[in-house]
């Protein structure tokens, strides 16, 4: 089946002026129509057919899903635990990507979760083969029936790729869902490279730091690399981290970082 392939333009001015979440593009419609759409408008991006592929992946040239699996296949390797047992909670799941590049090395079971009923569509639509369930689920506000759910997974593996910061992912739902792997399970997730820096202030940015050097993670990889392109051609650095949990998060740690979300 041939791809929709659509015309997107980037705007020509006050790129530059742009922090990344407000950063948007056009679809230009067979009449000549300009349709304006931001980046992070996932909603709109994934009830077009082929949109988020070719705006992120062939356009922006983003490495993520393929660089966070990688590291986590790695340091799984480095662990001599079977990579394929795994039973992985992918968090900001999207349309799949993630999820296709995880089968690729076999896992045992894939849960998919996202907070907006248009990335399970796109799913549905584009990759239904991957995912051994997909949850519409707030992670915020999490009631205790969806979770008793997700601990009969058994999941030993959160994996979130391109959804941390920007308030894709909230510091709460991101302990949530940290704390709803099993103990001595696995965490791999790609962060914005500013937010690592002690400059940064906000809850999410602290909530990461703090984590990455608390008792609670042992870190097993730890990797900047060029996440994609801006629309004006500069590349865009993240962080990939790949750790082992070792304890649930208290809920009084999480108290530090919830003024800022």
């Amino acid at each position: 089946m041939q791809k929709t392939r659509h015309r997107i333009q980037f705007p020509k001015t006050d790129v530059n002026n742009l922090s990344q979440s407000e950063t948007y593009f056009y679809i230009i419609e067979t009449n000549g129509n300009k349709i304006k759409i931001r980046f992070h408008d996932y909603d709109r991006i994934y009830n077009i057919p082929g949109l988020y592929e070719q705006l992120f992946y062939d356009r922006l040239k983003c490495t993520s899903p393929v660089k966070v699996t990688d590291i986590l296949k790695k340091a799984v390797d480095q662990s001599n635990e079977d990579f394929s047992s795994l039973r992985v909670l992918d968090l900001g799941a999207g349309n799949g990507l993630v999820g296709e590049e995880l089968k690729k090395y076999g896992v045992s079971r894939l849960v998919g979760v996202d907070i907006i009923p248009e990335a399970k569509q796109a799913m549905e639509r584009d990759r239904p083969q991957y995912y051994d369930a997909y949850y519409i689920t707030d992670f915020c506000n999490i009631d205790v029936d969806t979770h008793d759910e997700f601990d009969g997974w058994s999941l030993d593996c959160l994996l979130t790729v391109a959804a941390l910061g920007f308030g894709d992912i909230p510091p709460k739902a991101f302990m949530n869902a940290f704390n709803i792997i099993n103990q001595k399970g696995w965490v791999a997730f790609n962060i914005k490279e500013s937010f690592l820096d002690e400059k940064d202030q906000s809850g999410f940015s602290r909530m990461i730091r703090d984590l990455i050097l608390s008792k609670y993670l042992d870190i097993y990889h730890l990797e900047r690399y060029r996440h994609r392109l801006s629309i004006d051609g500069e590349p865009l650095y993240y962080f990939a981290i790949a750790a082992k949990k070792n304890a649930d998060i208290p809920s009084e740690i999480l108290e530090k970082y919830l003024d800022d979300e």
